[in-house]
């Protein structure tokens, strides 16, 4: 009898067991996102740079934040928006931020952005999310966001020149270990977009990458 393969283990699980046991650190907090989350040196610019964004527009954008984690991010951005949308897979995040996290502006979502539809809003922000999920679930989330005008992409990837889009199970891990990081605009994802743009980009030490934010103007 022929021995079936192990099926990947199912995000929603993966997520909710980095939280569960830690796996990102902070075993102060009850979530933690992570030092990409907490990091002054990562996080600071990506906030200006976005604020900046947000208020070159004579009305304020709705924003939906794909993966909004522990919220220690985008609790800088609410009040630049006129609503802002914050989206986890993650349950008891989500529920632990509602209560945290106080706005007439601001919900939050539980939702898979790779199986469920997508919150309407001007402007997504996609902050280090892609770069933990398949190529399969990747390229589902990239037609989703096809149809929203602004796309703000945070990626931790290699310094350099790196083979993008390797496949990864995913996660709590990154393309980053097989020396590759996430092109959107490349296959198999080929993203379509009027114009992009540069935001921040801050390299680690130690021959840690460096974490890229790109505006994508889709239409």
């Amino acid at each position: 009898m022929t021995k079936k393969a192990k099926k990947p283990w199912p995000t929603k699980d993966a997520m909710e067991q980095i939280y569960e046991k830690k796996l990102w650190g902070g075993n102060e907090f009850d979530f933690y996102s992570g030092i990409g989350s907490h990091h002054s040196a990562i996080v600071n610019p990506y906030i200006n740079a976005v604020i900046t964004f947000l208020t070159s527009f004579k009305e304020a954008l709705t924003v939906c934040d794909l993966g909004c984690g522990d919220f220690n991010v985008g609790k800088e951005l609410v009040k630049f928006t006129k609503k802002y949308i914050a989206v986890d897979i993650v349950q008891p995040l989500i529920n632990r931020n509602k209560e945290k996290f106080k706005g007439e502006n601001l919900t939050f979502e539980c939702i898979d952005i790779v199986k469920d539809k997508i919150p309407s809003a001007d402007c997504i922000l996609l902050r280090q999310v892609l770069q933990h999920l398949s190529n399969a679930e990747v390229c589902k989330v990239v037609k989703k966001i096809q149809g929203f005008k602004y796309v703000i992409l945070t990626e931790h990837i290699p310094e350099g020149d790196f083979i993008p889009n390797k496949d990864i199970i995913s996660g709590q891990g990154i393309r980053l270990k097989k020396q590759s990081g996430l092109n959107l605009l490349a296959a198999p994802f080929n993203f379509k977009i009027k114009e992009q743009q540069q935001l921040v980009a801050v390299v680690l030490e130690n021959n840690k990458g460096i974490i890229v934010t790109t505006l994508y103007t889709v239409f």
